[in-house]
C-alpha cells in the first residue's frame, strides 16, 4: 500500500503537476492540504478521469483538505466534533483499504506571541483526544499531512535561527510529540534517520531547492501495526522543480500488503 501527502497550495493550480504524479507513482491514497477552493469549484472530474475517487472539503482561497484514493473511501468525516471550532477544511479522515487515514493541515501559528500559535498548540491537543476517542493504538492508522512542525534540528536548515519560529519552537515541538505518544512512528525517519531532506522550500528564498534550504514539515506517521510493514518512505523533490510548483512537494510511504 502506498500512502502519500502533498500540500498543493491551490489544487487547481497544481493539476499539471498532480495528475502526472498520480499516473507515475500510483498511490493508494494521497492526502492533499491547502486545496484553496470552494467545493463547487473543486476539480473532481479531472481526478476521477485519472482513475481515482476523491472526497474533499474546502473554502475559497484558504485551507481545504482532500483524500484521493484508488478504492472508494468509507466512514468519511471532516473536522472536530468536540465543541470547539470544527475546522472541517483542515481535517479529513476515512477508512481506505482497511487502514484508517487522518489527513491534517495543522495551523502554522504565525508567531509565537500570536493567538494563532496558542490555537496551534490546542489543535495538537484536540487531535490527541480525537485519536483516543475514535481509534486505538493497535489498529492500522496513518496520520498524514502538513503538520507544520520540524521536530529535530536536521528537519530545518539553520535551526539555530529558528528557535522562535512557530514551526520549530519548543512548545510546538512538545505538543506535537505528546500527540505522537498516542502510538505514532515517523515513517520517513525510520528509513532516513540522519538525512537533511526537506519537503517545503519557501518561494521567497532564492534557489532554495538547489541549495537545500527548507523544512520537513510534512509527514506520514503510523501506528505500530502499520509502521512495521513500511518498506520505504521518500520525499520527491522533482515536482518542486517544475514550472509553477507548490512550495511543498510530495512525500510517499510504501507498506507491505497482507
Amino acid at each position: 500500500m502506498k500512502i502519500a501527502t502533498f500540500n498543493a497550495n491551490s489544487i487547481r493550480s497544481r493539476l499539471p503537476i498532480l495528475l502526472p504524479w498520480l499516473e507515475e507513482h500510483q498511490p493508494d491514497v494521497l492526502g492533499i492540504q491547502e486545496t484553496k477552493v470552494q467545493d463547487v469549484d473543486f476539480p473532481r472530474e479531472a481526478i476521477e478521469r485519472a482513475g481515482y475517487h476523491v472526497v474533499f472539503k474546502g473554502e475559497k482561497s484558504y485551507n481545504g483538505v482532500a483524500l484521493i484514493s484508488k478504492n472508494k473511501p468509507t466512514d468519511v468525516h471532516f473536522g472536530f466534533r468536540d465543541g470547539g471550532p470544527a475546522d472541517e477544511t483542515r481535517l479529513i479522515r476515512a477508512m481506505v483499504d482497511g487502514v484508517a487515514v487522518v489527513n491534517t493541515y495543522v495551523p502554522q501559528g504565525r508567531a509565537v506571541d500570536h493567538v494563532m500559535y496558542r490555537y496551534k498548540l490546542s489543535w495538537y491537543a484536540r487531535l490527541r483526544r480525537l485519536f483516543e476517542k475514535e481509534y486505538t493504538a493497535d489498529q492500522p492508522l496513518a496520520w498524514i499531512g502538513d503538520i507544520n512542525i520540524a521536530v529535530e534540528p536536521i528537519d530545518v536548515s539553520n535551526p539555530q535561527g529558528k528557535k522562535n519560529d512557530p514551526c520549530f519552537h519548543m512548545d510546538a515541538h512538545d505538543a506535537f510529540l505528546k500527540t505522537c505518544e498516542f502510538g505514532f512512528e515517523d515513517i520517513f525517519r525510520k528509513h532516513h534517520p540522519k538525512e537533511e531532506l526537506y519537503s517545503f522550500f519557501d518561494y521567497r528564498v532564492k534557489d532554495a531547492v538547489q541549495h537545500n534550504i527548507g523544512w520537513r514539515i510534512d509527514y506520514v506517521l503510523a501506528t505500530a501495526s502499520l509502521a512495521k510493514k513500511s518498506i520505504d518512505c521518500f520525499i520527491d523533490i522533482e515536482p518542486r522543480l517544475k514550472e509553477k510548483p507548490s512550495d511543498h512537494t510530495f512525500m510517499l510511504a510504501e507498506f507491505e500488503d497482507e
